[in-house]
């Protein structure tokens, strides 16, 4: 039996004296309660928040799919506090890892979105026994070369702090104007443009109201996450699921990323690695919503081949 997922209330859990917001899913119509929670890690951007993955979580459940789904904001982001601080990965690795275990406190599928990869790397690399992740699907991850080729810290302290100034507060007044969110996203982030539509633009839109957001917003231009994870990528025991756009593109200015190449750099790195290339661009979950949805349910049918 198929159903639509009603977005549910808005909870909070407290982490380092911060409130952090979520969602849970749980549906109540045929759930399978041994089912393996997904627990979704949602991209950094102007606007972007958990309401990234609405349409996603409703796409699951009208497909017939009954695991419990939970939706965190980052510190930083959507509804959770948005103290004035540099963010990295460790420290959003670090709430999801008080999520895991005080809230979820069951092993789940980890789903990051883009370049919030890092993010998941290093909550994979906090798990002690138990190991509270089961699997991993990277949608749409970075080229390999952002991945492992870092920016220096002077010059991210640097961008940092050109960033958080009247100058940065500005330009974030500027980058949440409509008019920019429409044409960025045409650029960088859909094949189809028709999608850039009055929902995404709403959304986006909603999440940036608050110019506290910015902080995490500019942590994340500042290149916080650019370090060197080739071998953390190849540490991972886990199952995981690499899932590119067919026009995928990235900020390297390796013209030889091409989608194939980096799908093939990914599952080179990967011990238990597979990889799908389906029709989109950047930003899948949202973007090619029925055909990622049916590849990460094929992927969550497989038994474990690895601990």
């Amino acid at each position: 039996m198929t159903q639509t997922a009603e977005i549910p209330n808005t909870q909070f859990y407290a982490w380092k004296n911060y409130r952090c917001a979520y969602e849970h899913y749980s549906p109540d119509v045929g759930e399978d309660r041994h089912s393996t929670p997904l627990l979704l890690i949602h991209p950094i951007g102007v606007g972007l928040s958990r309401r990234f993955w609405h349409r996603f979580c409703n796409a699951w459940y009208q497909s017939g799919r009954t695991n419990p789904i939970y939706n965190p904001d980052l510190l930083g982001c959507g509804e959770s506090d948005m103290p004035h601080i540099a963010y990295a990965p460790a420290d959003w690795a670090a709430q999801l890892q008080h999520f895991l275990q005080t809230v979820i406190q069951k092993p789940v599928i980890l789903v990051v979105q883009g370049a919030l990869l890092p993010v998941a790397l290093e909550t994979v690399q906090l798990q002690t026994q138990p190991n509270l992740i089961q699997k991993l699907v990277l949608a749409s991850p970075p080229a390999m070369a952002l991945m492992t080729q870092p920016t220096g810290v002077r010059k991210q302290k640097f961008t940092w702090n050109l960033l958080d100034s009247p100058l940065g507060a500005a330009f974030y007044l500027y980058a949440r104007r409509p008019q920019f969110l429409s044409s960025f996203s045409t650029r960088q982030l859909f094949a189809n443009t028709e999608q850039v539509d009055s929902e995404w633009l709403d959304l986006l839109a909603l999440g940036a109201a608050n110019p506290a957001s910015r902080h995490a917003v500019f942590s994340f231009l500042a290149g916080f996450w650019r370090q060197n994870y080739r071998e953390a990528i190849a540490a991972i025991t886990q199952p995981t699921l690499v899932i590119i756009g067919d026009r995928a593109s990235s900020i390297s200015r390796n013209k030889q990323d091409t989608p194939e190449r980096r799908l093939a750099d990914y599952l080179k790195c990967l011990p238990h690695g597979e990889g799908v290339k389906i029709a989109g661009r950047n930003v899948l979950p949202y973007e090619s919503t029925s055909k990622f949805t049916a590849t990460l349910a094929a992927f969550e049918n497989t038994k474990l081949t690895a601990q």
